[in-house]
């Protein structure tokens, strides 16, 4: 019944769009299909939305091919200025996103609003950013030439969000796509498509011209074959799995697109014997238990010194248990429900395997008596890392702890992985501090600290955790051609 009568109040607001969005207009599928969308935490249907694929695909990136010139001819200061627009109108509406969010991804409401201002904060930078992409002027060796470099919008852009930060995986894309002159078809999770489509609703009010911006969503094999194949999109930027991404990455390749690339993650949290305990526990708890778990920088592995192990455990299973697992919608509430019963079942199959290789669940270690897509937050000692869990992304409330002796053998342990998006480190030293953060093979350090992404800085990884940076200054360089100019005969 929450879930109706929130839904029923979205519905009044305007923002509960169930429709695509392709040049502008709100379409269904073609052929009529439609696909449900759940609520995680009571398994009630939201709504129902189109259930895309090729065709209405296709139709989307012509609309985007055909906004692309008069776009792209704006003044900076014209598309700062709508962006600016979508920027104000997302914060005005940041409780309503926030429902909107729990509503269809579980997180607690407080998460959930959260993720609408850190969102939203990307399309402010971008914004901003968009006034600031300059060329530059070369000395020439010969006295009758004039050498200068140009940087224009690469061109229609494919975006491919997931469903754990279904706000914020849009706006890092789409912001600086939109800031530098692109024009952006947006496919997003069909577990979670109706955030997109309210930021669309939003993006048309703040006055970005249709086409500019379209959504579509549902058959999500035929809709990225249409994006790869389509010799009119320029440039695929996906967040999601690895493997997924190899496939993008591949098919890329026969079209020569530019490709941006956020896939899984493999996060040591390494907290040392001279870590401020409180510290160390604070962090490490945020930093593996926000989003229930389900976010690529999430901590996948607690690497704790001999000397401090026993006492951090005790310290951070207290933490733990105070946790309160619920709807997120509900007063209080630190932990939602996991995404849905894959996610379930994939997780408790990680702890199985841990438990029959040797670790010992310390705490939690299995399905929430709340039942649906529930979990306890779960603390696994004894594991080591060619464990299950501690070579894959668990990708929910479980922390792994690994014993370590020296400094050395936690940053080979912490190194042993393909991944390399995001590590964290508590130390009281600041030379260990500097040391170790060099000798990570990771995108992302965070030193006394669990929450380190923002939009002023890059949010990228190493090795097969991806491609390109989201974010910051550096995140404008994936959307943007660099093109030579040579003048001759100029004496």
């Amino acid at each position: 019944m929450q879930t109706l009568n929130v839904a029923a109040r979205l519905r009044s607001s305007g923002l509960l769009r169930t429709k695509g969005l392709i040049g502008g207009k709100w379409r269904d599928a073609y052929d009529g299909r439609t696909i449900e969308v759940h609520n995680p935490a009571d398994g009630e249907v939201i709504a129902s939305v189109p259930f895309m694929g090729g065709r209405e695909t296709k139709d989307a990136i012509s609309s985007a091919y055909n906004a692309l010139s008069h776009w792209r001819k704006l003044t900076a200061a014209d598309r700062s200025s709508r962006l600016r627009n979508w920027y104000n109108l997302l914060f005005e509406h940041k409780e309503e996103l926030g429902q909107l969010i729990t509503l269809e991804q579980g997180k607690p409401l407080r998460e959930a609003i959260g993720e609408v201002v850190y969102s939203a904060k990307f399309i402010e930078f971008f914004a901003e950013e968009a006034k600031r992409v300059y060329g530059d002027i070369i000395p020439s060796p010969l006295s009758d030439r004039r050498l200068f470099v140009l940087k224009e919008p690469v061109g229609v852009v494919g975006a491919i969000t997931p469903w754990n930060f279904p706000l914020a995986m849009i706006s890092r894309k789409a912001g600086p796509a939109l800031a530098c002159g692109c024009t952006v078809i947006i496919k997003p999770s069909e577990l979670t498509p109706l955030t997109a489509l309210a930021a669309a609703e939003l993006a048309l009010q703040s006055g970005i011209p249709p086409g500019v911006l379209n959504v579509v969503m549902g058959d999500a094999p035929s809709i990225g074959d249409s994006l790869q194949e389509s010799t009119e999109v320029r440039k695929i930027t996906f967040t999601g799995s690895t493997g997924v991404g190899k496939k993008l990455m591949a098919g890329a390749s026969d079209t020569v697109k530019k490709v941006s690339l956020e896939l899984g993650g493999n996060a040591p949290c390494i907290i040392f014997d001279d870590a401020d305990l409180e510290a160390a526990v604070k962090g490490s708890l945020s930093t593996k238990f926000h989003n229930t778990g389900q976010q690529c920088v999430c901590t996948n592995r607690v690497l704790v010194q001999e000397g401090i192990y026993e006492k951090f455990i005790n310290a951070y299973s207290k933490a733990v248990q105070n946790l309160k697992v619920g709807n997120g919608l509900s007063e209080g509430v630190t932990q939602g429900p996991l995404i849905n019963d894959a996610a379930v079942q994939k997780v408790d199959s990680f702890v199985q395997d841990a438990i029959s290789k040797g670790a010992k669940v310390l705490l939690g270690g299995k399905r929430h008596s709340l039942g649906f897509s529930f979990y306890e937050p779960t603390i696994i000692g004894d594991v080591s890392n060619e464990m299950l869990i501690a070579r894959q992304e668990v990708f929910g409330p479980v922390a792994p702890i690994i014993r370590f002796k020296t400094e050395e053998e936690a940053i080979q342990i912490a190194n042993d992985t393909d991944s390399g998006l995001a590590a964290y480190v508590f130390t009281n030293s600041i030379q260990r501090s500097w040391r170790v953060s060099e000798a990570l093979e990771y995108g992302m350090v965070g030193v006394n600290e669990g929450s380190i992404s923002t939009e002023v800085a890059p949010f990228g990884g190493f090795k097969q955790s991806g491609l390109g940076r989201e974010g910051s200054k550096y995140g404008m360089d994936d959307y943007l051609e660099i093109k030579y100019v040579c003048m001759g005969n100029m004496g």
